[in-house]
C-alpha cells in the first residue's frame, strides 16, 4: 500500500532528488528515475521529475518498495571516524548561529570547495553544521584557499536565496585587512582595473591567474575601495579592502597593480612579497568582517578576529588587532 510523506519547513526549496537522497540515502538515483517514469511517484497526485522544486505543504505519494530504503547508510569505521575528526573541527569555526545562518572563520589553508587533489574542503564538511536540521547548509560565497576570515552559510534554501540575492544587489559590505609590501601614496582611494582570466602559469602552465586588462571581451570590470589604517615603517601597510565587484583574486591584484602586493601573496606580488624577519610566509589577507541583509530582515554584521599568523604580525608591528575600524563609514556607497 503507498505512502504519503507531508513537505516540512526544513525541506522548502529542495530538488525532489536531493529529497530522496536525504530521506531514503539507500535508494538509487535509476530506481528513482524508473519509479518517477512510471508514476509511482507523485506530487500533489500528479507526476513529478527529479529536478522538480518541492514546497512545504506538499504531499508526495511513495510507493510500497520504499520501505526497505530507509535503512541509513553506515559509513565504513575509518570513514566515520574522518567525518567525526572533521565534523568537530568545523564546529570550531563557528562565530555566529541563528536559525537561518551560520557564520565562520575560515582558517587559511583549507579551501572553500572541493578541486583537484583536494580531499578536505568547508563544503565537504557542511553536513556536521546541520544543528538538527534536515536541510544541508550551503555556501553563500567563497573565499581564496589561502585567505581567512568571514564565510557565510545559509541553514536554509530561502534563506541561501536571500542572502545571494543579497550579494547579486551588492546590498553587502565586504572589509578585508591585508598586510602590503610598503605603504601607498595615497592613504585612501578607489582602484579600478579591469580582470581577466590568463592562463600558462604554475610548474606545468596549468594554472590560471588573473590579470589587469583593458576592457574587452574577456576582461570584467573591478572595483576596490582602500584605506591605509597603520604603517611599520615604509616598509610594511596594514590596510583595509572593500571590493565594490566581486571578481576572483580581485584585491590580491589590484593592489599588485597598485604596487603594494599583499605580503606572502607569491602568485602575483612574486619576490616582492616575501616577508622579513619574524613574520610568517603566509598570505596576510584576512576577510575581517561583513553587513549584509539578514534573510529574516535586519541587517547581520559579523567581524572575525585575526588568524594566528597574522596576529603575530600585527603584534610584531605594534598594530592593534581588536581595533574596531571601519575607514569607509563616512563614504558608504548607494
Amino acid at each position: 500500500m503507498a505512502e504519503t510523506a507531508h513537505i516540512a519547513d526544513d525541506d522548502d526549496g529542495i530538488r525532489l532528488d536531493r529529497w530522496f537522497k536525504r530521506h531514503y540515502p539507500t535508494l538509487t538515483h535509476g530506481h528513482l528515475e524508473k519509479l518517477l517514469r512510471t508514476g509511482q511517484v507523485r506530487i500533489d497526485g500528479k507526476r513529478a521529475k527529479s529536478n522538480e522544486r518541492l514546497q512545504r505543504g506538499q504531499t508526495l505519494r511513495l510507493p510500497p518498495q520504499l520501505a526497505n530504503a530507509k535503512a541509513e547508510y553506515k559509513p565504513p569505521p575509518r570513514e566515520h571516524a574522518e567525518k567525526r575528526a572533521d565534523a568537530d573541527r568545523i564546529k570550531e569555526f563557528v562565530i555566529y548561529q541563528d536559525d537561518l545562518v551560520i557564520v565562520l572563520n575560515k582558517p587559511s589553508g583549507l579551501a572553500t570547495q572541493g578541486g583537484s587533489g583536494l580531499t578536505q574542503h568547508i563544503d565537504g564538511m557542511l553536513d556536521a553544521l546541520s544543528f538538527g536540521k534536515k536541510q544541508r547548509p550551503r555556501l553563500v560565497h567563497r573565499l581564496d584557499r589561502d585567505t581567512s576570515g568571514v564565510l557565510v552559510i545559509a541553514r536554509t534554501v530561502p534563506a541561501a536565496a536571500a542572502l545571494a540575492e543579497s550579494l547579486r544587489r551588492r546590498d553587502a559590505s565586504k572589509i578585508y585587512w591585508a598586510l602590503t609590501k610598503g605603504v601607498p601614496e595615497k592613504k585612501q582611494g578607489t582602484i579600478k582595473f579591469a580582470l581577466a582570466k590568463e592562463a600558462g602559469h604554475g610548474k606545468h602552465g596549468r594554472d590560471e591567474r588573473m590579470v589587469a586588462s583593458e576592457k574587452g571581451d574577456d576582461a570584467k570590470h573591478a572595483i576596490t575601495d582602500y584605506a591605509v589604517i597603520d604603517r611599520a615603517g615604509a616598509d610594511f601597510a596594514w590596510v583595509a579592502a572593500k571590493p565594490v565587484t566581486g571578481r576572483t583574486h580581485q584585491i590580491r591584484v589590484h593592489l599588485a597593480e597598485l604596487g603594494h602586493p599583499i605580503i606572502g601573496d607569491f602568485k602575483y606580488g612574486g619576490t616582492e612579497a616575501r616577508p622579513r624577519g619574524a613574520i610568517e610566509d603566509k598570505l596576510h589577507l584576512h576577510a575581517r568582517s561583513i553587513d549584509i541583509a539578514h534573510p529574516s530582515g535586519g541587517r547581520l554584521t559579523v567581524t572575525a578576529p585575526l588568524p594566528p599568523h597574522m596576529m603575530k604580525t600585527w603584534k610584531l608591528l605594534g598594530f592593534d588587532p581588536n581595533a574596531n575600524i571601519d575607514p569607509f563609514a563616512h563614504g558608504k556607497r548607494k
